[in-house]
Parts: structure tokens; sequence; C-alpha cells
């Protein structure tokens, strides 16, 4: 696992009405701070990435759909430099990724249906200077293919 990075099982809890998942809490041992609260979309086969941030750590939960979440750590001094994480989270695993500064990711919808990714980053968005640096999806120094592995 990269350095810094955390999963959280999440756990629904269903009844006759339907069903009730937390997926952040303040008393998470990796909660740091609330900045906003957002939804992406991304369609099958579509890729969204890759990018990183310099201030804002990313939690990212897949509400709908299947979405498979890839992380990079380029950074030079990390004990797990040059190390990929890929995570498949969505109905069918419903897991909260805790994406550390300067961690390269990017996501892929998979399956037949539309993703709904929520993120809630420990910054909100600032339109003038966003903490947003970005590297393409396909053209880059990341040991990572997109393509689908049928193993």
């Amino acid at each position: 696992m990269i350095d810094g990075v955390v999963v959280k099982q999440l756990k629904k809890i269903p009844d006759e009405r339907g069903f009730l998942m937390e997926i952040l809490r303040n008393d998470d041992s990796f909660f740091e701070k609330f900045g906003q609260a957002y939804v992406t979309a991304v369609y099958p086969g579509v890729v969204k990435g890759w990018h990183f941030h310099k201030k804002q750590v990313d939690h990212f939960c897949a509400l709908k759909g299947m979405i498979k979440v890839v992380l990079y750590d380029g950074r030079e001094n990390s004990p797990t430099h040059g190390e990929v994480n890929e995570f498949f989270m969505g109905e069918q695993n419903p897991i909260l990724v805790r994406i550390p500064t300067f961690v390269l990711h990017g996501m892929k919808g998979v399956g037949t249906e539309l993703g709904l990714l929520l993120n809630l980053p420990t910054e909100h968005y600032v339109y003038a200077d966003p903490d947003e640096f970005r590297v393409d999806p396909h053209d880059n120094d990341v040991p990572y293919d997109w393509a689908r592995q049928d193993r």
C-alpha cells in the first residue's frame, strides 16, 4: 500500500426501507478536516486522470456503478516511491480510499453503467488558484496501462 493511503471498508446497514452507509466520520483515525463535498461522474470505459494535489487530501467513495481508482506514488522521498495501487470500488465493493497529497490518482468507469464518485476533500476548490496538477492519462512516465485486463 502506498504510504499515507488508507482504505476503510464501509458497511451497509439494511432494513426494509433500504439501507444506510456511513462514509467518513470526524472520529475516524485518519480524518483531518472538511473542505467540501462533490460528486463526479464517469462513463463506462472513460479514464479521468492523472492529477495530484499539493495541499488537498482526497477521500474517494463510489456511490453508483463500479469505478477503478488507481494511485501512483511519484514522491521522491516516499518509502513507497514508484508503487501503484489499484482499487475497484462501488456497489460491489463499498470502500473509502484516502489519497494523500502529491500522490497521482485517476479513475476509470468499469462495468456497464455510469459511475458516481463522492469526494470529501480536506480543502475547498479555489477557482482562481486550483490545487490541481494534471498529467496526461496515457502519455506520461507512470508505469500503468489503463487498458482492460482480462486475467
